[in-house]
């Protein structure tokens, strides 16, 4: 040819087939519509009115919650970007045990008010940096409302902890379960190297169907789901020197297939005798130590049993390790890893060891340890689900009190921080700001008024009439006013003594515009082909194979 020569395009495979590649605009859409789809699914659950979810998992089995970790945890979420926010948002409930529900909620909003403006052509850049500067001003103004409390006393720390599970079930023996929260926390803490340490993992807790909610108590000591090996055991010992053993009480198989240690021995007597002899130098090793309750981690046999009984010592065995440390923790006893290490000085101490019927079933009771640094919570109530139920509200009362102690700072509940902070924003805006910084601050404090707005609308409150009258409230400079959700209406929360801790508050706004900002910098979602799809298609190959051969 005359002219220049047709050239052929050259196909270049960047991913691999089957890989899904959304970008651009497209990219940033979906991942608002995915957040702010979960969100309106968590908003509803949301405040003291807030209403339960009921989530069914592949076998059947059903779960009646409205805690916001709990749902997260139960639903199944696809959409990497709602996965993102529920991960981000569990996370909350890792660090400070509440808010996971307002994290959403408040994450939703953001992003919600995020696509408002990128309709009016505002990049995703002004947006975050202007997201960035609203959250400074409004940890400074959560500092400025801020009331310190002594959180050694106890009525103080317990409006709090009250205030946490007025959503819950538990709600109606508030005053019960929160004594409960608070004593134990109050039990395990201690002071390392000038710092206050609250470990929770430390609080043990069981549950057991029967009985009603108030028969729930907190026991200075632990609580085994056991019972004691041995007929002939005492059923309760007073006055208990408790010796904690990890390696089992019986004889190993490699010991009898061991032909070094029954050389000599020609008769199935003597292997008996050997082994019996073995065993009551077991039970003696331990009878010595003075011991008169044998907790062991592993197995204990028959004839170490029946020595044990004789000499009037109660045994229980197939202890959890986790469950063994905290019995060292609240008698001092040591954990004997091996006998030669046994004497009276590992002993530990309780005033009483006893078995007891709890329900149905026997448990074992350990009461009355000196200075416990762990103790024990047992939860009793009506059915499965309400006793599962009470052990999250009863852990977010624990992270409550724990939070209360660290921090001792509180804020007025029913949605007043966050309004105080909606108007505070937009007066900031309005004055100190101009041009799209001031449109995206206003944004913000009208995504963060979603919280009084949602708390509103689940207490049967007019939505419009009373947020302008919170919105009124807030402007004459009554920042304690709030959603009194529990009566229906609105009302100085710290004269009702409805508050709720400071670093819940904190890191629940920190998190909801992490969470916003991240998603909002996301402009390509490469996803690759789902393992199921790509198993479908091996096993199509193999077929197809298959059928050529044939």
């Amino acid at each position: 040819m005359a002219g220049a020569e047709t050239r052929k395009a050259i196909p270049v495979l960047v991913l691999k087939e089957g890989t899904r590649r959304s970008y651009g605009t497209e990219a940033l859409r979906n991942n608002i519509l995915a957040a702010t789809t979960l969100a309106r699914m968590m908003k509803t659950s949301l405040g003291p009115r807030g209403l339960d979810k009921m989530l069914v998992d592949q076998f059947g089995d059903v779960v009646i919650t409205n805690d916001g970790a709990t749902i997260l945890d139960e639903i199944d979420i696809v959409h990497p970007g709602a996965k993102f926010l529920a991960k981000l948002s569990k996370s909350q409930d890792i660090e400070v045990g509440d808010g996971t529900t307002t994290v959403v909620v408040l994450a939703g909003e953001l992003l919600s008010k995020a696509e408002e403006l990128l309709d009016n052509d505002i990049h995703p850049t002004k947006i975050i940096d202007g997201y960035l500067m609203a959250l400074r001003k409004s940890l400074e103004i959560l500092d400025s409302l801020a009331i310190k409390i002594d959180p050694n006393k106890k009525e103080e720390v317990l409006k709090v902890a009250k205030t946490c599970i007025a959503s819950k079930t538990i709600a109606p023996y508030a005053d019960h379960f929160a004594s409960i929260a608070y004593e134990a926390v109050k039990t395990i803490r201690y002071e390392e190297n000038g710092r206050l340490r609250i470990p929770l993992d430390e609080i043990k807790i069981e549950k057991k169907e029967g009985g009603s909610l108030t028969d729930t108590e907190l026991i200075y000591g632990i609580v085994l789901d056991k019972e004691i090996v041995h007929h002939r055991m005492p059923r309760k010992v007073e006055d208990a020197k408790i010796l904690l053993i990890a390696y089992p009480l019986e004889l190993e198989k490699s010991e009898f297939a061991d032909v070094h240690v029954f050389a000599g021995k020609t008769s199935i007597d003597a292997l008996l005798r050997w082994e019996k002899e073995k065993l009551q130098e077991m039970a003696e090793k331990i009878i010595k130590t003075g011991a008169n309750v044998v907790i062991c981690q592993k197995g204990i046999d028959d004839i170490v049993q029946h020595y044990l009984a004789k000499n009037g010592i109660l045994a229980v065995r197939r202890v959890k390790k986790s469950d063994m440390e905290k019995i060292a923790k609240a008698t001092g006893a040591k954990i004997i890893q091996n006998e030669e290490f046994l004497s009276s000085d590992a002993l530990g101490y309780a005033n009483i060891v006893e078995e007891r019927k709890v329900g149905d079933e026997t448990m074992i009771f350990i009461r009355g340890c000196k200075n416990p640094r762990a103790v024990s919570i047992l939860i009793r109530g009506g059915s499965k689900l309400t006793v599962e139920e009470a052990e999250r509200n009863l852990k977010d009362l624990l992270h409550a009190v724990k939070n209360v102690m660290l921090d001792p700072r509180i804020l007025p509940a029913g949605g007043a921080p966050e309004m105080a902070i909606a108007i505070k924003l937009r007066e900031f805006a309005e004055r100190e700001l101009s041009g799209r910084q001031s449109i995206v601050v206003k944004a913000f404090a009208d995504a963060i008024e979603a919280i009084p707005s949602t708390l509103i609308e689940t207490a049967g409150l007019d939505p419009i009439e009373d947020l302008n009258r919170l919105r009124t409230y807030h402007a004459q400079a009554k920042h304690t006013y709030g959603v009194d959700v529990i009566n229906g209406g609105l009302a100085d929360m710290r004269e009702l003594g409805y508050f709720d801790p400071f670093v819940v508050k904190k890191n629940a706004i920190e998190s909801a515009v992490e969470a916003a900002v991240m998603l909002l910098r996301i402009d390509d979602i490469i996803a690759a082909k789902e393992a199921f799809e790509l198993k479908k298609e091996e096993t199509e190959a193999e077929e197809r194979e298959s059928e050529e051969e044939f």
